[in-house]
């Protein structure tokens, strides 16, 4: 069975291996195996703003990875002494890519600062600095290093199709919330303290967000499902395109 392609967007920013140090286009290999390991393929997006419909042309499903914090300037805010140095042009490139991806219905999982960057192209906010909301550090304990909690997730919503109304054991590293809701989107996922863990858009055929780290999870249902919309995805383009091809009668 043809592997659907899956667009994984990158970091962009320095990196180090053996005795080069030089930017670089990157993503952790956790997303690339999480992808292939549900049946599909894998290929890095670097961030730009050229050439999106060009790029999703090709592919049947697109994961927004997490990483640097979103500049507070694309929601209206201040900077808060925690937030990271802006990173315009991933900002610019990764908002042109997920708006054009729920346009045309790609399926679509925001993980992270996907998530965020999801709740921020709707016209929504973020908390940035969650602790001063929930009064402790335990979405992410130690830099560079997992937070696991549980969370809840709303049953009838998409991902409670996939998870179920509890998911134990996410791993978590985000210092960052969302605060007012985007336009058309959907609570669905929240941790014990009340934060807001998951969000989705009900009127697309898969747009699901999650502020954890299911790359780094055991259990991969939220890959698997996102291959298997991709893989009918895949499968209505060929159709269209083989009825509208010249001799083909529909």
């Amino acid at each position: 069975m043809t592997r659907p392609l899956i667009g994984i967007t990158s970091y962009a920013q320095p990196a180090r291996w053996g005795a080069w140090e030089l930017p670089a286009a990157l993503v952790p290999l956790f997303y690339v195996d999480s992808v292939e390991r549900a049946g599909g393929r894998a290929l890095v997006i670097p961030p730009s703003t050229d050439a999106v419909d060009e790029t999703l042309d090709v592919l049947d499903g697109v994961v927004f990875s997490g990483g640097i914090d979103i500049d507070p300037a694309n929601y209206g805010a201040e900077r808060h002494p925690s937030t990271d140095p802006a990173q315009a042009h991933r900002d610019a490139g990764e908002l042109a890519l997920l708006s054009r991806a729920l346009e045309r219905d790609v399926p679509t999982l925001a993980i992270c600062r996907g998530f965020q960057l999801l709740n921020v192209l709707r016209g929504g906010d973020l908390v940035q600095h969650l602790p001063e909301s929930v009064g402790h550090e335990g979405h992410r304990e130690v830099l560079g290093a997992f937070s696991e909690h549980p969370v809840d997730v709303k049953g009838g919503t998409r991902l409670a199709a996939i998870l179920g109304e509890r998911h134990d054991g996410v791993q978590s590293s985000h210092h960052q919330g969302v605060g007012r809701v985007g336009e058309g989107l959907v609570e669905t996922a929240w941790a014990a303290d009340g934060s807001l863990e998951g969000l989705e858009d009900p009127d697309k055929r898969f747009a699901v967000a999650v502020l954890w780290h299911p790359e780094m999870e055991e259990d991969k249902r939220l890959f698997d499902a996102l291959v298997e919309e991709a893989r009918r995805y895949r499968a209505e383009r060929g159709a269209v395109a083989q009825a509208g091809a010249p001799g083909v009668s529909s």
